[in-house]
């Protein structure tokens, strides 16, 4: 039978309505229609008589039953426990008389079907209170489940108690399986062990991936469900849901695959499976259901069965998962952004040197290594150029920070000071005027520079704010300029003058200028990592500019630098 795919959830749950309906309705015509014997053929009902059980003694004289709730002789539920094929006991509530709370129950009737061997016949233990009888179960939580269901009704259905006691001074264990329903004022407990280690397997399944069955008759609107699928939902056992509830708690957009995969169940097609988002408790919740009709003879399906496997928290992982691959996305794609604007940057800032130099009997060689290995340039920066008065302007510096912000304030630095550098004054002049600068800025960032000029007679003049003084290597040996006129750091001291120290050159030095990264090491003197530099300084000056500063980079020593480092060497020709 084919359906109509509703457009709502209320044509959706009136479809189910008139299924079902149909459904009882057909089943009713065929209970009411009478045989037909064969002709000349006599009908006759054989009348049936049942005899009632009474109450019998234990097999040690005991009573069976101290049922109050029946006249003695007289039939009750107590009655019918030995046609349960199962452990079977009634019990009465013991109430506190302060709190009026259930505090322990009253064995009144029970069978003769042991659960194991070295566990009495419920038969044998009928007046006993049930914690003495069942001393296990005080720390089991069965007792509280039983109080429950007393207060609030309802049943108890298939709880695994791994019971636990000890006798004659052994200890004993089986797994139980317990289900309990009030009859009256009364508590019909049965339990069973275990059949197998499968069927606990299969209760432990639920909890370990997420899923739960369900059972709709449609006939007499009975539900059941397992603790695994009140789980997901968040219901009561003791009050599942109908097919109509599950429709009021579906996320609207996946309407029409709930409506394809009920009909189809309806329509006894099986199997039948899906991906539905149901909305519990506020939290969309994704589910993979399998049903299956129950039919009976004339091919109608009477009962429904769900199978749920709950998602959600696999969904939720990939959301997660979605979520740090798109940031991480744009943070790749910032920073390639950042890469793009810096080489540019250092292209502009940090050029190639001129022939200029050379004309001058100069020969210059540059390298900037950034920390970051995904940063192109940061704020360490150098300058060499011939001037319009026929001087070489020469300086290197240290703009505090990394990243954008230090390659801002290294370009201001340096573009500064190439415009003080044309006016002609000198070396302490120029570092003083670029001082006010950086202390007027409202960052209060700091910088190093060694700032000066090679006039025509290869003379060195320079000052120093605070930065490592140049290495020189002559006759041999590498080692630091002297000055005795080092000044602090830019931006450090407003109205510092600095000055001028003057350091004459010869045909054949080697002068290294550097940035504090390529001899600051952590947890050493920076002294240490200035003789390590000069070290390796002598060890390769043997070449030109360019071969120095190749070599500095392959000394092993040299590696693991922890900040930007910049390197200008000149060489007196």
């Amino acid at each position: 039978m084919s359906f109509p795919l509703p457009d709502s959830v209320e044509e959706l749950k009136d479809l189910i309505g008139r299924e079902v309906a149909s459904l009882r309705a057909s089943v009713r015509r065929t209970a009411e229609q009478p045989s037909t014997p064969p002709p000349g053929e006599e009908v006759t009902t054989p009348v049936q008589t049942f005899a009632v059980p009474a109450a019998t003694p234990s097999r040690d004289g005991r009573p069976a039953c101290l049922c109050s709730t029946h006249d003695k002789g007289a039939s009750g539920t107590c009655s019918a426990l030995g046609a349960i094929p199962a452990s079977a006991v009634l019990l009465e509530p013991v109430y506190d008389e302060t709190t009026r709370g259930v505090r322990d129950f009253l064995i009144v009737a029970g069978n003769r079907i042991r659960s194991a061997e070295w566990l009495e016949a419920p038969d044998q233990q009928v007046g006993q209170r049930f914690l003495e009888a069942r001393p296990g179960a005080a720390n089991s939580g069965l007792l509280p489940a039983l109080a429950d269901l007393v207060t609030r009704g309802g049943t108890m259905e298939g709880r695994v108690v791994d019971y636990t006691e000890q006798r004659l001074g052994r200890l004993h264990r089986a797994p139980l399986l317990y289900s309990a329903a009030l009859c009256g004022e009364q508590v019909l407990l049965t339990w069973r062990p275990v059949q197998s280690q499968t069927e606990l397997l299969t209760i432990d399944a639920q909890y370990l991936a997420s899923m739960g069955w369900g059972h709709w008759d449609l006939l007499s609107g009975k539900v059941t469900w397992s603790e695994g699928l009140c789980r997901i939902f968040h219901a009561d056992v003791r009050m599942p849901w109908s097919l109509e509830q599950l429709c009021d708690a579906l996320l609207p957009d996946d309407l029409t695959a709930l409506a394809e995969f009920l009909t189809s169940v309806l329509a006894g097609e099986e199997p039948a499976w899906t991906r539905i988002r149901f909305v519990v408790l506020g939290e969309v919740r994704t589910l993979d259901l399998l049903g299956r009709p129950v039919t009976g003879t004339d091919g109608r399906p009477w009962a429904v069965n769900l199978v749920a496997r709950d998602l959600t928290p696999q969904i939720r992982s990939r959301r997660r998962l979605a979520e740090t691959e798109r940031e991480s996305d744009r943070l790749r794609r910032q920073t390639q952004a950042e890469r793009r604007v810096a080489d540019a940057l250092r292209e502009a800032l940090l050029p190639t040197h001129s022939q200029a130099l050379a004309a001058v009997g100069l020969t210059v060689a540059a390298s900037y290594r950034p920390a970051e290995a995904d940063a192109a340039v940061g704020g360490d920066w150098y300058k060499c150029r011939l001037l319009p008065d026929g001087r070489v302007l020469v300086a290197i510096g240290d703009a505090a920070g990394h990243g954008l912000d230090a390659v801002a304030r290294m370009s201001q630095q340096r573009h500064a000071l190439a415009g003080l550098a044309q006016t002609g004054a000198s070396a302490g002049e120029i570092t003083t005027w670029l001082n006010e600068l950086i202390c007027s800025e409202p960052t209060g960032q700091t910088a190093t520079v060694i700032a000066g000029h090679i006039d025509d007679s290869h003379t060195l003049h320079w000052a120093d704010a605070g930065h490592p003084a140049p290495l020189l290597f002559r006759d041999g040996r590498a080692r630091p300029l002297h000055t005795s006129r080092r000044g602090p750091l830019l931006g450090a001291l407003p109205g510092y003058a600095y000055e001028t120290t003057s350091t004459p050159l010869r045909s054949g030095d080697l002068l290294l200028l550097y940035t504090d990264g390529m001899v600051e090491r952590r947890g050493e003197d920076i002294n240490k990592g200035i003789e390590r530099l000069a070290e390796t300084m002598t060890r390769a000056a043997g070449g030109g500019p360019q071969e120095l500063i190749d070599a500095v980079l392959a000394d092993p020593d040299q590696a693991g630098h922890e900040d930007d480092a910049c390197m200008l060497v000149i060489r007196v020709d």
